[in-house]
């Protein structure tokens, strides 16, 4: 089995949800229930969090130093994640898929050095 995080955000993500109708919304909710049943069902969820906005982020620089929110020159923005173990990429991206396509999903790979 191989581990893979998948980013979920894009270009002004949170804007974009705030615009999104109210209809809207309830089917981007109904995606991400059929995705985290499928992926808990197949038992490859690892973890899954949505993230608040990047100005309440805090960015530790090469030099010590500490900013407020991302990299200023950045114009993606992430907006939650899941972690799941399945056997390929392949898998990974059929998963993916089940999510909203509102906003886009980059699916990395983990080095499998696992932090307990």
């Amino acid at each position: 089995m191989m581990r893979f995080l998948l980013l979920l955000g894009g270009p002004d993500h949170h804007a974009r949800w705030a615009a999104l109708s109210e209809e809207q919304k309830q089917t981007a909710y109904a995606d991400f229930s059929a995705f985290a049943k499928a992926v808990a069902e197949r038992g490859e969820l690892i973890d899954g969090d949505a993230l608040q906005p990047d100005t309440t982020s805090r960015t530790i620089r090469e030099d010590g130093s500490v900013t407020d929110g991302p990299f200023a020159e950045s114009v993606e923005q992430l907006g939650g994640y899941y972690v799941i173990d399945v056997p390929s990429i392949d898998d990974a991206v059929a998963l993916a898929k089940l999510l909203p396509k509102h906003f886009a999903v980059e699916i990395r790979p983990t080095q499998g050095v696992q932090i307990r």
